[in-house]
């Protein structure tokens, strides 16, 4: 594997400084939430996917006024935005890969934070970080993205495999405090027909796309990829929603969704042995490449 290749997929799966570093190898035998040959552990191993398809996820997320605020007056997007994705990256990984009662804890540790952020949008809504609405728009976006990063920068999945991939989410989203969270394809169309109305272009939101572009969250060889993502996250959110958000302007220049497809198609059969989707399969006893063959 090129060395350039091998050291941004690593950075993409490193845990950032001061957050807890889980052993993904041990104990042996522990399950995770999810089986070894769920399409979940299939799509998210895969650097490309989190990468675009989580950036897609908060763009959509920032869109909704309540979660905006919330994003923006209590994380640190806007002093850290490079730290907090990679924090919620490297949590996302913990809850897929990790053994099950560390997902638990993990989970159960976010969901008692949500319930002390609460507040007011500068239109004056009042809003809980912890509102079923809330939560269910959150999961709804960030699985919609990963999804669709997959499928259009890696390889498409079927319908059956795509309405299973929503319905092994339900079982994470369940313990962020999810009470109803969409379970097929059509129950995410639903959720995001349901949202459209309050969703709104923002100011805020072309700062973050701005910060995102300086952040440093990937090395400086890498920083044109990392420009792509951008864009190429902006190109998988739905055609209204760019529209209403003011980011038809910004899509994918000429050949970066084929040369980005390359690198999704490539990174998809590469096992990094310190990465959390191989050190998941060797504490469950299969063989390290078992998701990359």
């Amino acid at each position: 594997m090129p060395r350039n290749l091998d050291r941004l997929l690593r950075d993409t799966i490193t845990p950032p400084p001061g957050m807890t570093v889980v052993d993904f190898t041990a104990p042996a035998g522990a399950a995770a939430l999810f089986a070894p040959d769920s399409v979940t552990w299939r799509v998210m191993k895969n650097p490309v996917a989190l990468m675009v398809g989580g950036i897609a996820g908060v763009i959509l997320e920032l869109a909704e006024p309540r979660v905006r605020t919330g994003v923006w007056e209590h994380t640190t997007f806007r002093s850290d935005p490079a730290g907090r994705i990679r924090r919620t990256g490297y949590a996302t990984m913990v809850t897929i890969y990790g053994p099950a009662e560390t997902a638990r804890t993990l989970a159960a540790n976010v969901s008692r934070r949500h319930a002390m952020i609460g507040g007011e949008t500068p239109g004056g809504t009042p809003y809980r970080a912890d509102d079923d609405d809330l939560l269910t728009w959150v999961h709804a976006t960030a699985a919609f993205g990963f999804l669709e990063a997959y499928c259009r920068f890696v390889h498409p999945l079927s319908g059956a495999e795509r309405d299973q991939f929503y319905a092994e989410g339900a079982i994470a989203a369940s313990l962020f405090g999810v009470h109803t969270p969409p379970r097929d394809v059509h129950a995410v169309a639903r959720s995001f027909e349901s949202m459209r109305p309050a969703l709104e272009r923002s100011d805020i939101m072309f700062e973050f796309l701005s910060l995102l572009k300086q952040a440093p969250l990937l090395p400086p060889f890498a920083r044109p990829f990392q420009r792509v993502a951008i864009r190429a996250a902006i190109e998988i959110i739905p055609p209204w929603a760019r529209e209403v958000l003011g980011l038809n302007a910004m899509r994918l220049p000429l050949g970066g969704e084929t040369a980005l497809r390359a690198l999704g198609v490539t990174s998809d059969r590469v096992a990094l042995e310190t990465a959390p989707p191989a050190q998941a399969c060797v504490r469950l006893g299969l063989p390290q490449n078992y998701l990359y063959r």
